[in-house]
């Protein structure tokens, strides 16, 4: 993965998405995350469009149910031709293997094996969240080692993670394994409801794969223009 960087397009319409594509660039050197909020909006029709306009798709849904269920719903994913696709890893090793199998066996012979990601823990929980909602004794970058960890021996491709966490992970995990980061913010954004945040520059030396951008690019004035800033700070 060469430093992508991709734009979150958290919209419930799909003129909302339209007006953004126009402003983002050629399709073959545009990523896009398509999440659950347009995913069930406009369904998988809107995925094997994207797909066939040449643009790189980040499927995320987090998977996240017994394992035969995460088996079933990836081997239907792996058939849109997307880059990646994510689970949850806190649904276990069973289930992230799971998950692998499926992406497998439902490839069509002509596209390439989505990448499988599994969510550590998501950027907007914080330590105070993670000791007292999810009982948790580790510190937040124990627990993500730890759930990172497990991802890897399950078979998956990479994780989702706070860019402030990487650096630990790559010691102990290695290079090999994908650490794709939201919670990026340029340094005049506001942190919204992210808590463990970073701007391109710092994810870049922190060691992130890909970042994931939401809002700073979407809501910008001028989309393109903040885009290009942001892939030329991360490159």
């Amino acid at each position: 993965m060469e430093k992508a960087v991709f734009v979150a397009l958290d919209f419930d319409t799909e003129d909302e998405l339209t007006k953004i594509l126009t402003q983002l660039g050629a399709p073959n050197e545009t990523y896009l995350k398509i999440g659950m909020e347009l995913f069930y909006h406009a369904g998988d029709s809107l995925v094997k469009q994207l797909v066939k306009q040449g643009y790189h798709i980040f499927l995320d849904l987090k998977l996240h149910d017994i394992p035969n269920t995460v088996y079933a719903a990836a081997k239907q994913l792996a058939q849109l031709g997307v880059f990646c696709i994510t689970v949850h890893a806190l649904g276990g090793s069973e289930m992230i293997s799971a998950a692998k199998k499926g992406l497998i066996a439902g490839t069509p012979e002509h596209l390439k094996i989505p990448k499988l990601l599994a969510v550590t823990e998501l950027t907007s929980i914080s330590n105070e969240i993670l000791a007292n909602e999810q009982n948790c004794n580790l510190a937040m970058a124990d627990q993500v080692l730890s759930l990172a960890q497990t991802a890897k021996n399950a078979g998956a491709d990479g994780v989702i993670c706070s860019p402030l966490e990487v650096e630990k992970l790559r010691k102990v995990i290695g290079d090999s394994f994908l650490y794709v980061t939201p919670g990026i913010r340029l340094a005049n954004n506001q942190a919204g409801d992210q808590k463990r945040i970073a701007t391109p520059k710092k994810a870049l030396k922190f060691g992130s794969s890909a970042i994931v951008v939401g809002r700073p690019i979407t809501q910008a004035a001028n989309p393109k223009k903040i885009y290009q800033t942001i892939k030329k700070e991360f490159s």
